[in-house]
């Protein structure tokens, strides 16, 4: 038997019942299994730990010892385990550090989050919101959500909606410039462009059948996707922006949208978890929560 504190336990309970029987019974083990654990045990001090006889059973001195050091030790590594099961079955208590875009996590992410933190008030919520693709490892992420793809099989990944691209304008714009009819056309309006912080190059413009067009002749670049959008809110330029960003003003017509039939296809939203060891109640619940919030939202 290698297991050292298992050695201990076992000489514990046979140290308070001095039977190696009820020992046995006690832990669910054989009555050999005990006699071969108290024999590795006393090899490994060097000293006999009980007087036995045919009728009768005794702690040595080195016994007594043994088992006034060994007993607070068992309580106290139990207790370690008792402290966490009552947690994870009475308490959500904790920190759960979630990773999201920077325009989604402000737009869709951070108004349930809030509420989450109201319902769950023992929680703790680390939101990092960056354009920049998180390293799940070094920055410690519980759940992450991303756009796009996912190709990592250490993730527990879930597909939880779909992000539509609209190419809008402010009608003013489009009353003095006129409305686009293909997609080259742009190239001789005003437009803007994002920035991918990964590469430090302007993202494209995506179209039906995975055509794109790189917006050469920007008027403007951001590195934010919402202060493009407030842009073109301006009237300043045309820009192909998320339908969690558009939606609202193309309902209420502040921004109108173009290009209709050259939509591309929309891009998948997925959230995940790494997929490593025991996952926490807390981790548990506000995944769920996330899935369940943002499924419903109708982006």
């Amino acid at each position: 038997m290698n297991n050292k504190l298992e050695m201990l336990r076992i000489f514990s309970v046979a140290a308070e019942n001095l039977s190696f029987k009820e020992t046995a019974v006690k832990l669910s083990i054989s009555p050999q299994a005990v006699t071969r654990a108290i024999k590795e045990l006393e090899n490994l001090q060097g000293e006999l730990l009980f007087h036995r006889n045919t009728r009768h059973m005794q702690l040595t001195h080195f016994g007594h010892r043994l088992f006034d050091k060994a007993k607070p030790l068992i309580k106290e590594f139990d207790a370690l385990f008792e402290r966490n099961a009552e947690e994870a079955n009475e308490g959500l208590a904790g920190k759960v550090r979630i990773a999201a875009p920077l325009g989604f996590g402000r737009s869709v992410v951070t108004p349930i989050v809030v509420q989450l933190l109201k319902k769950y008030p023992d929680i703790n919520i680390e939101l990092m919101l960056s354009d920049k693709r998180a390293d799940v490892v070094e920055e410690r992420i519980d759940i992450g959500l991303r756009i796009g793809f996912i190709r990592d099989n250490r993730f527990i990944v879930k597909k939880i909606g779909q992000i539509e691209f609209f190419v809008v304008a402010a009608l003013e714009l489009i009353q003095q410039l006129g409305s686009p009819q293909t997609p080259s056309d742009l190239h001789h309006l005003p437009t803007s462009s994002v920035l991918d912080p990964g590469t430090g190059r302007t993202w494209p413009w995506y179209f039906k059948s995975a055509n794109e067009l790189h917006s050469f002749n920007s008027r403007i670049v951001f590195d934010d996707a919402e202060a493009e959008f407030k842009a073109a809110l301006d009237g300043l330029v045309f820009a192909q922006v998320p339908s969690f960003l558009a939606n609202k003003e193309l309902n209420n017509k502040t921004l109108i949208r173009v290009l209709k039939e050259y939509d591309p296809e929309p891009w998948t939203l997925f959230i995940y978890r790494p997929q490593r060891g025991p996952v926490p109640k807390r981790v548990r619940v506000i995944f769920d929560e996330l899935v369940s919030n943002i499924s419903n939202s109708g982006i």
